[in-house]
């Protein structure tokens, strides 16, 4: 077995524009002094990481991890979830995800799809170039308008939509394994990829592809009312990646899974910060440490209640509480008599 690092953090969330938010340099400063060891950088944000120039200057890199070292903070992974988003993109969605994309592709989805996968590939370099090991993205979506079939779907319409979702993601794939990097789609409503049946759909279309692999987070399989430990059990040889991240489901006579339209605070289903909600993270750190997980556990902070300065101070000490450091021993070692072919066979009575 093997120790989970951290603490660590997903800076997407406090970004701003104020102190200490609106630089890396202050901003790792901040969480440093919070506790956290390592930090997840978003890479749409250009106060936090130039992606390009990261994916083509070694050097820009390690000046980089040098900075950061000197406050005690390392990189864990790069994210592009906003541009992992726009691999895929249903034409119903086109206005609301135009948000992501620069205005030189705006309104045109080809042009926007392209620039998607090449903002992927320049963070599989970028990712390799600064000595990562995994990768933090979302599928995008196809199907989702389609994930309650009324009217029916038309037959084929999942094989068809699979097929075409593995083409796109297939050459970014390949770029991320030519960089030693793993991919890890962060399994969420909204994406093509939002359970454990659909990354299953998902692999055989990529061919088990080695580099397709999982960003675990408990709290979208809360609000889903799927088994969040057996889900370990099931894919704990593709989870690469941890984010820390509590919710709840409290189902009424009025309102359930889909939340009826209501705003984040007045969903039966809502993120809270750690220690608010209902994910058994004893549990889960233990699986993940009982199959050998040894990468980060990164707070990723989405509350609807609590400030999010209170969620990132009380985080630190959450998950250094909950890090199992793994035995290198078995309790009852004492009592071994160490391996003996003849006493064995005597304790058998053969």
């Amino acid at each position: 077995m093997k120790t989970i690092k951290g603490p660590a953090i997903f800076l997407a969330q406090f970004l701003d524009n104020a102190e200490p938010f609106n630089s890396l340099d202050s901003i790792t400063s901040w969480v440093a002094d919070l506790g956290y060891k390592g930090v997840q950088i978003p890479t749409w944000d250009a106060r936090a990481i130039d992606l390009q120039l990261a994916a083509e200057s070694k050097t820009y890199c390690d000046e980089l991890k040098g900075k950061l070292a000197d406050k005690g903070v390392q990189i864990t992974e790069l994210s592009t979830h906003l541009q992992g988003q726009l691999v895929a993109v249903n034409p119903a969605y086109d206005v609301m995800f135009d948000g992501f994309a620069p205005d030189s592709v705006k309104g045109n989805p080809k042009a926007r799809t392209e620039w998607a996968v090449q903002q992927l590939k320049w963070a599989a370099q970028a990712s390799q170039n600064l000595g990562l090991n995994a990768h933090a993205t979302f599928s995008g979506a196809l199907m989702w308008h389609t994930v309650y079939p009324w009217p029916q779907r038309p037959a084929g319409l999942v094989e068809q939509g699979f097929t075409e979702l593995a083409n796109r993601w297939l050459p970014i794939l390949n770029a991320f394994d030519e960089a030693g990097v793993d991919l890890c789609y962060e399994i969420h409503p909204g994406e093509d990829l939002h359970d454990g049946v659909t990354f299953e759909m998902f692999l055989e279309k990529v061919g088990g592809h080695k580099r397709a692999n999982l960003l675990y987070d408990p709290s979208h399989f809360v609000l889903q009312c799927l088994d969040y430990l057996q889900y370990i059990d099931f894919y704990h040889e593709r989870i690469k990646m941890f984010h820390v991240k509590d919710a709840e489901f409290n189902p009424t006579g009025k309102q359930g899974v889909y939340g009826g339209y209501q705003s984040w605070v007045n969903r039966a289903g809502r993120f809270r910060s750690l220690g608010d909600g209902q994910v058994d993270f004893g549990s889960v750190f233990s699986k993940l440490t009982q199959y050998g997980y040894d990468g980060w556990a990164v707070l990723e902070w989405e509350c609807a209640i609590k400030d999010p300065v209170q969620g990132a101070t009380e985080g630190a000490p959450f998950i250094d509480s909950h890090i199992i450091q793994a035995t290198s021993k078995v309790f009852d070692d004492f009592a071994g008599g160490g391996a003996d072919i003849e006493l064995n066979k005597k304790i058998l009575g053969i």
